[in-house]
């Protein structure tokens, strides 16, 4: 079987694309997802994504972990599959679409920035030593010393996979403040099991995480991933915040065709 494919990156997290509106593609084959998203023997990828037609929207999207497994919501990816619903000439400059945690509005400039509305989020645990929040995917954000050296990998995984978050797990933040409005974050993505280079749901957890503690009295916050820079917005009302928008590049890379048995 020969598949078309494309590939995308937002701040240098990186997908998959595939234009699955006429439901060809083998949507239960965990192990080709894999294979596909696999960097020494497929495609390579943090995850691969579906466009798929939607009734009442303009399309939807279907996200898989490189691990082959469908997931929850990808801040990143939705960015990326605007610019590819454009590359189709599905949308112009702006669209509505439905992802697994619901209803998404995004607009596209002409310079290739994406913003795109995700999730509101009504309600955000502060622990001693951590926040956990789901904005379209878990979200564990713990601030730490000297991030640059710090063990995202290793730290990642044992919070992770630790009992905090059971067998579903949860994605892995860890934060420094550089400004009044500024943080760097660096992720540990369940699904992917690594450090990935930036996490949309993960820097948007970050935002609003800094500013439900405190450490932030903004609501334009700009986040800095080992990928590039990211902005996130939002309004805020006795800790429940709604109109936040995801806002940075999405890129293509290239087109391809791979073929497969």
């Amino acid at each position: 079987m020969k598949v078309t494919f494309y590939k995308y990156q937002g701040t240098g997290n990186d997908f998959v694309m595939i234009d699955n509106r006429q439901l060809t593609f083998p949507k239960n084959d965990t192990k080709l997802v894999a294979y596909l998203c696999d960097r020494r023997f497929g495609i390579g990828a943090d995850g691969l994504i579906l466009l798929e037609n939607d009734e009442s929207t303009d399309f939807r999207m279907v996200y898989y972990n490189s691990d082959g497994n469908e997931s929850s919501m990808c801040g990143n990816g939705g960015r990326c599959i605007v610019a590819f619903a454009k590359e189709l000439h599905l949308i112009n400059d702006q669209t509505t679409f439905i992802a697994t945690d619901g209803l998404h509005h995004a607009t596209i400039a002409a310079n290739g920035i994406v913003s795109l509305q995700m999730k509101d989020v009504d309600t955000v645990e502060q622990h001693e030593n951590h926040v956990f929040l789901n904005t379209g995917s878990p979200h564990h954000v713990e601030l730490v010393d000297d991030l640059k050296i710090f063990d995202v990998r290793n730290e990642g995984a044992r919070i992770r996979y630790s009992d905090l978050y059971g067998k579903t797990g949860s994605n892995v933040n860890f934060v420094a403040q550089t400004g009044t409005d500024k943080f760097s974050v660096r992720t540990y993505e369940r699904g992917v099991e690594d450090e990935t280079l930036s996490c949309g749901t993960g820097v948007t957890a970050v935002a609003i995480a800094m500013k439900a503690t405190g450490k932030t009295t903004g609501s334009v916050i700009e986040l800095e991933v080992e990928g590039g820079k990211l902005e996130v917005s939002f309004q805020e009302k006795n800790g429940f915040f709604t109109q936040v928008f995801l806002k940075g590049p999405a890129t293509r890379v290239f087109k391809g065709e791979i073929d497969f048995l």
